[in-house]
């Protein structure tokens, strides 16, 4: 069985979690102890650890997740609901591709239940095995990537933390539908890598853009279904991750924002947070993106998939060559854009569907100019 990859809490944690209050996290959350493992017909959120680091060139030591742990469930939840459990690690198999395997199987049954797992690295190339995770779902999948790099490599380079993307391009089943990129640093990415952005039709918006305006991101991430985050995205002096030393990247509070944005998201089925130091200062930031992320999910408005549309405001913005159809929710007041299906027989949609998009989107159609994000989903379609 799957699950048999995970190996339980230590008595560490344990011991931690049993010096707790009533209202804490970790008096809330089930674990998979040695002696018992969730019912996970119960459960709708579930943390996962991968003790594999050998992707990152920067790991200095094997991944520790006890301060992680312990700094999570020393937290109080806010007015949630949902049944999280922790369901233990999965440790480094003897090859880099065994705990690809190994996760990727974790990940899928997760999913298939309909459970999100929130999985810990290790370094970012395990997210090859969280977006190999949906093949077994038969879907195209949109991956979301916090990253101050595109993380690119050589077709010959072995899966790194700072190559997986290609592998995840170049390997069959392809499946994915978009890659995003949400604050690459121009210094850290050839133009080679942002021209490919572009001509993939792939997404990418610079760090300070996003700072400028945090809310651009949302609509990306209520169209996502992987969302990976590299904490090397964020700056040194906000995470205390000095190796490598990043003196530009998110804050802490920014971070934080992006993390919620994709728990609110009904789309998104899987987060990843890769790429950490074992450092008492970054596991607090670590366990802070968490918890927005599971507050998040708490304010989701289960608007994915579209039901009726009769909830929805209907606007039609008549283009010279294009005639644009915008739906506004009248529960969130969130705008929606539709991508014609065009048949051509080579498809990867098979109807009309819509693409999440902001009011200044809108606004701008308004005033003739046609949204990019319309226009590379729709040469996507087409291709």
């Amino acid at each position: 069985m799957e699950f048999d990859f995970l190996a339980p809490i230590d008595h560490e944690v344990l011991s931690f979690i049993n010096g707790l209050s009533s209202q804490q996290l970790g008096s809330k959350i089930v674990l998979h102890t040695e002696e018992q493992f969730p019912d996970l017909n119960k459960i709708n959120i579930a943390i996962i650890g991968v003790l594999e680091n050998r992707g990152d060139k920067y790991a200095i030591s094997d991944v520790d997740l006890t301060l992680i742990r312990k700094e999570l469930y020393g937290l109080f939840p806010g007015n949630w609901d949902a049944s999280i459990a922790d369901l233990g690690d999965i440790l480094a198999g003897n090859s880099t591709e065994d705990t690809y395997f190994a996760l990727k199987k974790v990940i899928a049954s997760l999913i298939k239940k309909k459970i999100i797992p929130i999985v810990i690295g290790g370094s970012q190339d395990l997210t090859y095995a969280l977006y190999r995770a949906y093949d077994e779902l038969e879907q195209m999948v949109n991956l979301v990537s916090i990253d101050s790099k595109f993380d690119f490599g050589k077709e010959s380079d072995a899966v790194s933390a700072s190559s997986y993307l290609t592998k995840i391009i170049i390997d069959e089943p392809n499946n994915l539908f978009n890659y995003c990129n949400i604050g690459y640093q121009t210094y850290f990415n050839s133009q080679e890598e942002i021209d490919l952005i572009e001509k993939l039709f792939f997404d990418g918006y610079r760090l300070g853009e996003i700072s400028n305006n945090i809310s651009i991101s949302e609509p990306v991430f209520r169209d996502a279904d992987l969302v990976s985050i590299d904490l090397n995205a964020v700056k040194s002096s906000d995470s205390g991750n000095l190796m490598p030393f990043t003196p530009n990247g998110f804050n802490g509070k920014e971070i934080c924002s992006l993390s919620r944005y994709a728990g609110i998201s009904d789309k998104v089925s899987s987060l990843g947070i890769f790429n950490h130091n074992n450092s008492a200062q970054e596991a607090v930031l670590i366990v802070q993106i968490i918890w927005y992320f599971i507050e998040g999910f708490h304010y989701r408005s289960n608007e994915y998939p579209f039901g009726s549309k009769e909830n929805y405001l209907k606007y039609i913005v008549p283009l010279d060559e294009e005639e644009l159809i915008f739906y506004k929710s009248d529960k969130t007041d969130r705008w929606w854009i539709e991508i014609p299906f065009i048949s051509n027989g080579n498809n990867k949609l098979k109807r009309n569907t819509l693409l999440p998009c902001s009011y200044e989107e809108y606004l701008s159609a308004c005033n003739q100019e046609l949204p990019e994000r319309w226009w590379k989903a729709l040469r996507k379609n087409v291709l």
